[in-house]
């Protein structure tokens, strides 16, 4: 059987941590920043880890 494929939408938007948490980048950080808050901006620059619910799906999105 061949090795199956990593969704590629997925993998430039997910990873997955040393310890095996799957991560993700915040929303609404990519255009129109000039009118959102340097609080809300800097709040919204960290990466954050995924909810469990959707942890199993993704993880096999990323097929590793």
């Amino acid at each position: 059987m061949p090795k199956q494929k990593s969704h590629s939408g997925a993998n430039k938007r997910f990873w997955i941590t040393g310890s095996g948490k799957v991560m993700r980048r915040r929303a609404n950080r990519n255009h129109l920043l000039e009118h959102k808050s340097s609080r809300r901006t800097r709040r919204l620059g960290n990466e954050v880890a995924l909810t469990k619910a959707d942890e199993g799906r993704i993880k096999r999105l990323l097929a590793r």
